[in-house]
């Protein structure tokens, strides 16, 4: 091949190599300006994330799902479903659903909070709604033996069901029968601070119930339970148990 066929073929090669780098790299800065502009945070895959108390944050199958999103220092008006459990103020919070929600975002909720809302779909223990590919079913959620979350208020958790992953959501409750039934949970989110729900040892019993693959601790650090708490329930549970702090998050 002459000097000057290679000459040529060389200039045309890195006029496509640079030309490559500097698409990928004006994709970068556009996606930075977006993120930027926008609040909203690139996707994570699948992901569960803890956003403190009993807020949670749930990336699966292009799918943002809070629950109960409560005290956010960020608006990311990322979500693409919320789902509330009852009205208590610590779960219900319009100006939290306000700051994920976006032009296109769905409200599956207690029917209080429903009404109160004037808006979304509501749920009922056992109840199913299935939304853009993502199963919301109702699990009961209540105290049998103290009047903060009275069983008739059909106040619920959630099992929610993405693809083949089942993440089951407890809601404000104590150890019932309801969730004594449920299976093939992957990841179960429980409360362990007592008092106004199951307390460590209570949700200990229910994994020896429910046989999660992974459970996730909350409903401590604030307003009732400590940290002592979750770990006390990691020692005591019959499955794996991770302890997050506020805005970490596991893969699922």
């Amino acid at each position: 091949m002459s000097g000057l066929k290679l000459l040529i073929l060389a200039a045309m090669f890195g006029l496509i190599v640079c030309g490559c780098k500097k698409e990928k790299g004006g994709a970068e800065i556009t996606q930075a300006i977006e993120k930027e502009e926008t609040g909203k945070e690139a996707p994570m895959g699948n992901t569960i994330q803890w956003l403190g108390h009993a807020s949670f944050k749930i990336y699966c199958e292009d799918n943002v799902i809070y629950i109960d999103p409560w005290k956010l220092k960020k608006s990311p008006g990322d979500a693409t479903l919320v789902l509330v459990s009852h009205s208590h103020y610590d779960h219900y919070s319009p100006e939290d659903i306000a700051k994920v929600s976006g032009p296109n975002t769905k409200l599956i909720a207690s029917a209080d909070v429903v009404a109160k809302r004037k808006a979304g779909e509501a749920i009922m223990p056992s109840l199913m709604i299935e939304l853009e590919g993502v199963r919301i079913r109702g699990v009961a959620a209540y105290n049998p033996e103290k009047a903060f979350h009275p069983k008739k208020n059909n106040w619920v958790g959630f099992l929610i069901e993405i693809g083949s992953k089942r993440i089951y959501y407890a809601g404000d409750t104590d150890l019932t029968e309801e969730m004594k039934a449920l299976k093939d949970i992957d990841v179960a989110l429980l409360p362990v601070g007592g008092t106004y729900t199951m307390n460590a040892e209570e949700a200990a019993e229910a994994t020896k119930h429910i046989k999660p693959r992974q459970t996730i601790p909350y409903h401590w650090g604030d307003i009732v339970g400590g940290r002592s708490d979750a770990e006390r329930f990691a020692g005591l549970a019959e499955c794996e148990v991770k302890i997050l702090a506020a805005g970490e998050n596991i893969s699922f």
